[in-house]
């Protein structure tokens, strides 16, 4: 039976300075807007909070982040693997502090498919959406847009570019989700240009059973990355 995918992507208010986006002793930094998107009826769905009908506020309120997390849950049990790119170690967790609901934001997590967190539990390094996308050969990111500029052009009044890029960034997570699942073959193209396989037998897995991957070799590397590091936020 062909899975059912809900692609999920949000964006922030606060800008992060640095060229390493090291953004936790910034936060909280707030939630602009953020899509959705289902794989089986192509339903694209925009959050935001609007100040007037034809304005949106500079950041969601808390009952319409509320909103989206009850979206989440609910599609979550109709059947739908609620789908992301590094959404364990970033977007759930910057969802839990905007809504205040701790619980809820972590059981959606450690449920649903952060195709970058199972790639760090099988390899032991992580690899960037761009780099996926030229990997499986499918449509990349906005041309011109980054996360890191979307906060700044949000606050300018660019509220159509932003919410076309993080559009745009579900219909890629989507994308990839679905060939590397019809492959049963994740690729991307590495540091070096080249490009690399990783082998899926069961498809993509929810957090909790990559978790269950053995550990991978990672003696080569000099700051290897732990699992942990991803999801601090929702142990407990």
């Amino acid at each position: 039976m062909t899975r059912r995918f809900l692609a999920f992507d949000l964006e922030t208010a606060k800008e992060v300075p640095g060229e390493d986006f090291n953004w936790r002793p910034h936060r909280p930094l707030g939630i602009t807007c953020a899509a959705t998107l289902t794989g089986d009826t192509g339903d694209l769905r925009h959050w935001s909070t609007m100040a007037k009908p034809d304005q949106h506020a500079p950041r969601m309120s808390r009952d319409d982040i509320i909103g989206l997390l009850h979206y989440l849950e609910g599609k979550s049990a109709e059947g739908y693997d609620v789908l992301s790119w590094n959404g364990l170690g970033f977007d759930f967790d910057v969802l839990a502090e905007e809504s205040g609901d701790l619980p809820r934001c972590r059981a959606l997590a450690q449920g649903h498919v952060d195709m970058m967190f199972h790639v760090v539990c099988a390899l032991g390094y992580p690899v960037s959406l761009d780099k996926a996308a030229e990997g499986m050969k499918v449509p990349g990111k906005a041309a011109g847009m980054s996360g890191r500029l979307a906060p700044q052009m949000w606050a300018q009044g660019r509220h159509k570019d932003v919410l076309g890029y993080v559009a745009q960034d579900v219909r890629l997570t989507l994308a990839i989700a679905d060939a590397a699942e019809k492959r049963r073959s994740f690729a991307w193209i590495t540091r070096k240009g080249t490009r690399s396989t990783l082998a899926l037998p069961q498809g993509w897995l929810p957090v909790r059973d990559a978790l269950c991957l053995p550990e991978p070799d990672t003696s080569w590397m000099t700051k290897p990355m732990k699992r942990r590091d991803f999801m601090n936020w929702a142990l407990g």
